[in-house]
């Protein structure tokens, strides 16, 4: 599997490591960590030295119940500490994780190369026609309603069967706007209780009928710290557990605060694999 990042096939035959880095102030793991260029650039920098792949920038707190913030306020908080890290790093490919085709649009003229869209289209279709304008990568996630709301509407009857359409459909509206590169994320703690989060891990494999690379995201998540009764300090083995399980079902990125145990994950992952057959 490859997708384009600036005019070059970028090979994910190999698993990636997404590495997260909130600019705000109420995420639930590491809000307001990384409040100065000083910080973030001794983040990013770690994060590269334990073997990330790709840097995904937000600004908007997607937690359950999050506060609502203007356009404004989430330009503010994205754009100059875009701006930042493309000077600093010039080959690092960055995602930025918004919903908004005006923070997109912006985005990629200041150094983007891959949009995460948490609502698929859903919040602002405008947002489509802005990444295939510039003919780069789109991540399509599975959520109910909006962070605000996401939690209230976690009604399925066949939790995996709804969530596949829902992509394939969100996957066929993209294309409809001639997006090249797609990636799917079924969207873990977005709108699911915890059993609907375990029967979609224990079926991710079936995701595979899209044929599209498969990112998902589990890091320090409610779906480990409710099921273990540990506080989200304590979810890095479990965090571990689920990314290596992804990846024996066809997951090809992993979004994760912690790079260099997920790094781990994958190379552990691939030497499994790479000698499956050699018995």
């Amino acid at each position: 599997m490859n997708i384009n990042i600036r005019g070059e096939l970028y090979s994910l035959e190999s698993p990636k490591v997404m590495g997260i880095l909130n600019l705000t102030p109420d995420s639930f793991y590491d809000g307001g960590k990384f409040s100065s260029e000083k910080k973030i650039l001794t983040h990013v920098v770690s994060m590269l030295e334990n073997g990330m792949d790709i840097l995904d920038v937000g600004g908007y707190s997607s937690r359950p119940g999050a506060k609502n913030i203007s356009v404004k306020e989430e330009e503010k908080r994205v754009i100059p500490i875009l701006k930042y890290l493309r000077k600093e790093f010039k080959d690092l490919i960055i995602s930025v994780d918004t919903f908004r085709s005006e923070i997109a649009r912006k985005s990629i003229e200041n150094g983007a190369d891959i949009i995460n869209d948490i609502s698929a289209g859903e919040i602002d279709e405008e947002i489509m026609n802005v990444v295939s304008e510039y003919n780069i990568p789109y991540v399509i996630m599975h959520m109910k309603g909006d962070p605000q709301t996401m939690q209230k509407n976690a009604n399925y009857d066949d939790v995996c069967k709804e969530i596949i359409s829902y992509l394939a459909q969100r996957v066929k509206k993209a294309r409809e706007y001639k997006i090249n590169d797609l990636i799917i994320d079924p969207g873990f703690g977005f709108g699911k209780t915890l059993q609907h989060n375990f029967e979609i891990l224990s079926n991710l494999h079936h995701f595979e009928m899209i044929d599209l690379p498969l990112l998902v995201g589990f890091s320090r998540k409610s779906m480990i710290t409710k099921a273990l009764e540990i506080e989200k300090e304590f979810a890095l083995n479990g965090t571990s557990i689920l990314n290596t399980i992804a990846l024996m079902k066809g997951s090809k990125i992993l979004r994760v605060h912690d790079v260099k145990e997920a790094k781990e994950c994958i190379n552990l992952y691939n030497l499994t694999t790479n000698n499956s057959g050699n018995s």
